[in-house]
């Protein structure tokens, strides 16, 4: 077929580059659900803490939001080392 041609004939530096790294977006879903499941558990330890679901869920949704950020930096740092890489 010819996309299996055209792609086995890329040899030029970005197309490799690309094909051992995650692109910001896949980072940008992976934090996004990981975080979906940091904050349920961030939810149900902070509710059985303070035993109150208001304050769980405030304690929550601020972690979801500063967590993911810092993940999708700490992914992005990671996905520029090669060390340990193919």
């Amino acid at each position: 077929m010819i996309t299996e041609k055209i792609i086995a004939n890329r040899t030029d530096l970005s197309y490799r580059q690309s094909a051992s790294s995650d692109s910001p977006v896949r980072s940008v879903i992976k934090a996004v659900s990981w975080r979906c499941v940091g904050t349920i558990d961030t939810l149900v330890v902070s509710w059985f803490v303070v035993e109150d679901v208001a304050t769980a869920s405030a304690i929550a949704s601020i972690d979801f939001v500063t967590k993911m950020i810092l993940y999708f930096f700490h992914e992005r740092a990671w996905n520029s080392i090669k060390w340990g890489k193919k």
